[in-house]
């Protein structure tokens, strides 16, 4: 089973502290991280949470499911594995000097 949990539907104005204090109160938090948009720094309104134990994780699944934090019900649930994608292709694929002759 796994220990990490996806906390959705984070007010923007929610900080990684604000998320942190809130699981604490269902364990032992091992890490949090709020995600943030790499142009803006601002929240985007997203953060995963790794508990001690398969145990705390459910806890907190079970407590925090649709609670209110800073005027949002949360979405809290077990995390799924991050699934491999394609590589990304170098460039947009318009423009340069290809095709241009």
């Amino acid at each position: 089973m796994e220990k990490r949990i996806y906390v959705g539907n984070l007010s923007y104005g929610s900080t990684e502290d604000d998320v942190l204090a809130l699981f604490q109160q269902a364990g032992t938090v091992v890490s949090c991280q709020l995600m943030l948009d790499k142009f803006t720094s601002r929240s985007r309104g997203f953060a995963f949470v790794e508990m001690e134990t398969v145990e705390e994780a459910n806890k907190a699944v079970e407590l925090f499911n649709e609670k209110d934090l800073d005027g949002r019900n949360l979405r809290v649930n077990i995390a799924k594995p991050r699934e491999e994608r394609a590589p990304r292709r170098e460039g947009s694929g318009r423009g340069g000097p290809r095709g241009r002759y």
